[in-house]
């Protein structure tokens, strides 16, 4: 399975242009896909979903399986209540989108959130350096590569991209790399095998990309729904037992007599071998050399005899 975690969406997107390009998704191979929807602080106290929830039942088409995704942008670290409890009973995904260094370094280490998004088109003031990279990653916490920002950007932003993504992949090594377009139409999306081998030429292995497409996303997806669904993040209960079920495994009476004539028939056949074991233990067994020897004696004290007169 082929994840694609970030399609970008906003109020103004239209239900056509979001069709089209979640049919185009399906149609290149990914399974599922998440529409993704950025905020701003402040986040309102009780956040809803502002998805559409008609596209399933209105469309004919081949659609993947649909999440809800948001992305917070941060740029003042100062501010530890970003309200993320809240907005995980509205979105199936949170992301974080720092915008200073002082941001990043709290996403790397104190945030608990699955995924870091960055525009690497911007410039960044400061180096990635690799000892809160590779601690994020040590937490669970995915860095998002996004391929369409390269395709929308200028010159500039081009070679912004290009700097700012080799230097992730060099400080986190390539792991917990994940790949998302980011695309707002159908035009901005690409083929598995081509985002595979384009992030190789930065330096990113084949077997990094294809995990940035498959076990990683999977993992945050599948992470996220624990958190929500299951108790304390650790078990998931899926069915509870019922009564019935119970009165239905209790056995019958009829049950209970074939049982107790099999284990009568069992005690009998037990003491039979029992019987026999200790009648075999009564008789004496005679070995074949204390035979042999029995023999010979025989035969010595047969000649010795006087024939009776």
């Amino acid at each position: 399975m082929i994840y694609d975690l970030n399609i970008a969406w906003s109020p103004s997107t239209t239900s056509e242009r979001l069709l089209q390009t979640l049919s185009l998704a399906s149609s290149l191979g990914y399974s599922t896909v998440a529409l993704n929807h950025t905020l701003e602080l402040p986040v309102p106290a009780n956040p809803k979903s502002p998805f559409p929830s008609e596209l399933e039942s209105s469309s004919s088409r081949t659609l993947p399986t649909l999440l809800h995704r948001a992305t917070l942008a941060l740029d003042d670290p100062a501010a530890s209540n970003y309200r993320l409890p809240t907005l995980a009973n509205a979105y199936d995904i949170l992301a974080v989108r720092p915008l200073t260094e002082k941001a990043f370094q709290n996403a790397c280490l104190t945030l608990d959130i699955p995924i870091i998004s960055l525009d690497l088109t911007t410039y960044f003031p400061f180096h990635f350096r690799p000892k809160p990279c590779m601690a994020a990653v040590s937490r669970g916490v995915r860095f998002e590569i996004c391929y369409a920002q390269l395709l929308a950007a200028d010159n500039r932003g081009r070679a912004n991209f290009i700097s700012n993504a080799t230097s992730i992949i060099r400080a986190t090594r390539g792991r917990g790399i994940m790949i998302s377009s980011e695309a707002k139409t159908g035009l901005s999306l690409r083929g598995p095998a081509d985002v595979v081998n384009l992030l190789n030429v930065w330096g990113l292995a084949n077997e990094k990309g294809l995990e940035g497409l498959r076990s990683i996303p999977r993992s945050v997806v599948v992470n996220e729904g624990m958190k929500r669904n299951g108790f304390r993040g650790v078990i998931n209960v899926i069915q509870a037992a019922s009564t019935d079920d119970n009165d239905t495994n209790k056995p019958s009476s009829g049950d209970n007599e074939t049982s107790a004539g099999t284990d009568t028939g069992r005690s009998g056949n037990k003491a039979k071998n029992q019987k026999r074991k200790k009648g075999e233990e009564d008789g004496q067994f005679v070995s074949k050399r204390q035979a042999k020897k029995l023999k010979l004696a025989a035969r010595a004290a047969g000649p010795d005899k006087t024939p009776a007169s």
